[in-house]
């Protein structure tokens, strides 16, 4: 029986969502094998995890620039040596649980194992081969520090495929896979009962608005992207996804009620069934995260941006534009006019679907099980 650990971190949702779609896929295809998903951080130190988590979100609501700065800064120079002197430490507590696992293979979502788990492989701590899987659209150093002990680099595209061999990384251990997509979003839905279960209508454009979440970010601009969607369009019908954003979720009621645009535009605190929800809509408007987007172009939706964190998200964003498969609302930006523009011309989101399907890869779990699995075996 083959053991297989899967670490991720939790600074976003994305690493978990990857790793989990990563263990379902093992799970329910390859009988032979053990998994187990481990929040790097947490293991090593509940109260570090505690406090960086919520260092994080609280950064990325509060001061986007200084995350852009820290995410910058930390490719290289001092703070990226600082990040890299404390992942050595924590390689130690790690070590306890990859002695008791024993892994023939480590899978990791996230840099901090992929660099912890390169440590002890140099050190000569443990032998079990190591594949990291990136999941945003742009390579940043930290995934890439320690290299020569990672067998294995799965990326979104080939473009980045191509940025790591420019960096020097071999050419046979990097696959342009895609990022990990939950097994959901390659199932069919019935278009008329999920229209219905979420009381709307057929034959109107659905336009399925992410607001950001407990993020929160951009307020006003979030706020007035729904109030001009509730107010200049008659046409269209929006679910609108405040996530744990309290306050999003009350103003976003308010607009309903001040508009009576309750038949057309219906708000959800939460949902777990995106895939349902993209499988009905004709366009999606959200921050760029790894997870949103991937899934996004699998369903082969155009993509309005907004408000991403600088950084990663912006990165994102610039890819997207780049290959036609998002518009993105900057902050001075004519709400009202780009969203008109866009939803009159059919050819230009004939060309965004089109894109957005063409950059899609649909079964990235399934090659990325299918190539470690056979390597492993």
């Amino acid at each position: 029986m083959k053991k297989i650990l899967i670490f991720y971190a939790s600074y976003g949702g994305g690493h978990l969502s990857a790793a989990r779609s990563i263990k379902e896929y093992i799970d329910e295809n390859y009988a032979d094998t053990k998994t187990q998903l481990v929040d790097c951080v947490e293991y090593v130190n509940k109260v570090l995890n505690s406090i960086t988590t919520t260092a994080y979100t609280e950064m990325a609501k509060k001061a986007p620039w200084a995350w852009g700065k820290l995410y910058s800064k930390s490719e290289k120079g001092p703070i990226a040596h600082i990040s890299s002197e404390a992942n050595k430490i924590m390689s130690i507590k790690l070590n306890k649980l990859l002695q008791e696992f024993e892994p023939d293979l480590i899978i990791s979502t996230h840099f901090f194992a992929s660099q912890m788990c390169s440590i002890l492989k140099e050190k000569g701590k443990i032998n079990a081969k190591i594949a990291t899987i990136m999941t945003d659209y742009a390579p940043h150093e930290q995934w890439l520090l320690n290299s020569s002990m990672v067998d294995y680099f799965f990326v979104a595209h080939d473009g980045m495929k191509e940025a790591l061999i420019n960096k020097g990384i071999d050419e046979n251990k990097i696959f342009a896979t895609g990022i990990p997509l939950s097994n959901r979003f390659l199932q069919s839905y019935n278009k008329l009962e999920t229209l219905k279960s979420f009381g709307l209508a057929k034959g109107k454009k659905t336009v399925l608005f992410f607001a950001g979440g407990e993020f929160g970010l951009g307020k006003s601009k979030t706020y007035n992207i729904l109030k001009t969607l509730a107010e200049s369009f008659d046409n269209i019908q929006v679910v609108a996804i405040a996530g744990r954003n309290k306050q999003m979720k009350k103003n976003f009621d308010d607009i309903v009620e001040n508009t009576n645009t309750s038949d057309t535009i219906k708000i959800l605190e939460y949902t777990n069934k995106v895939p349902e929800l993209m499988s009905i809509s004709d366009l999606v408007i959200t921050k760029p995260g790894g997870l949103t987007t991937t899934e996004s172009l699998a369903s082969g939706l155009p993509i309005v941006v907004i408000n991403p964190l600088p950084g990663q998200e912006e990165e994102n964003s610039d890819f997207l534009e780049k290959h036609g498969a998002a518009i993105r609302i900057k902050n001075n930006d004519n709400i009202e006019e780009i969203l008109k523009n866009l939803f009159n011309s059919d050819e230009t989101m004939k060309r965004m679907k089109i894109s957005a399907r063409l950059l899609a890869k649909k079964h990235s779990c399934k090659d990325i099980c299918k190539i470690l699995l056979k390597k492993l075996n």
